[in-house]
């Protein structure tokens, strides 16, 4: 026989009569601070201080508080947030974003968390061969009475050892770094120059690409350049101290040890909010 094109009966069930478990009481009264939906992939835009704006994939977080009387959270209502801003997800548009998923979630706050890589064309520092370097961000921002935003980057680097340097006839050991920044700040700040800042931190920057004049210039300059754990997160707590529109900052570095089975660490904060 064949399928005839009339309704099932969920589909003859109005929406309405369609029952909201979310919004059910719970009595056991506890508050939940943060639910929502993990790991989204998605396109977002960036502001790009060389080529006005950069298209990047994110993985992202969203997040709103629970009061203690309802059940659960409407988790189709953060998608379809999304969805709708889907063409701006940019870093001026999280505030708007943020106030939508408190109205329609009927939240007292809302988070983002916006994790992506990002890219940028960094020279050789001989031969200038130019190739393009990624960089791990993330935008955090957060919304109860006002918008509270955190930049967050990852800049891998080269450390050369201080001790080793000191007490070997020849050579040193180096590893590569990863140093960690997140700010808050006053008045906008380029990932550009954030990155810039942070890579002066360490004995040497990375490169995607280097030719063999390039190979010696780096690892000469690592050589003079020693640098410990404790050495790169004290330069970037005066770097970014001296910046007055930074208003707090925390700071971390870790070492990958090359002649360890460990990691060396570091960390350092400056909180000027009052």
């Amino acid at each position: 026989m064949a399928r005839t094109n009339s309704p099932t009966a969920a589909e003859k069930t109005p929406k309405a009569a369609m029952p909201d478990m979310q919004k059910r009481p719970d009595h056991r009264r506890i508050p939940i601070s943060k639910v929502g939906v993990k790991d989204i992939s998605y396109p977002i835009e960036v502001m790009d201080k060389n080529h006005s704006l950069q298209h990047t994939v994110a993985r992202i977080n969203m997040y709103v508080d629970l009061p203690h009387h309802f059940k659960g959270t409407h988790m189709s209502r953060f998608v379809e947030i999304l969805n709708r801003h889907r063409k701006h997800i940019a870093l001026d548009k999280l505030e708007i974003i943020l106030e939508e998923m408190k109205a329609k979630l009927g939240s007292a706050s809302a988070h983002l968390e916006i994790q992506f890589p990002y890219f940028i064309d960094k020279k050789a520092p001989v031969s200038g061969a130019i190739s393009l370097m990624e960089y791990n961000c993330e935008f955090s921002a957060s919304m109860t009475d006002k918008l509270d935003f955190v930049l967050g980057i990852k800049v891998p680097l080269t450390s050369l050892c201080p001790c080793s340097k000191e007490l070997s006839s020849f050579g040193a050991h180096n590893q590569r770094s990863v140093m960690t920044v997140q700010v808050r700040y006053d008045d906008f700040i380029w990932i550009e120059d954030l990155v810039e800042l942070v890579e002066q931190c360490g004995s040497s920057p990375l490169y995607s690409l280097l030719k063999r004049e390039d190979e010696k210039y780096v690892t000469e300059q690592a050589y003079e350049n020693p640098r410990f754990v404790e050495d790169m997160v004290r330069e970037a707590y005066s770097r970014l101290s001296a910046l007055d529109n930074i208003t707090w900052f925390s700071v971390e570095a870790e070492n990958f040890e090359s002649i360890h089975n460990h990691s060396a660490y570091a960390a350092v904060e400056l909180d000027r909010r009052g």
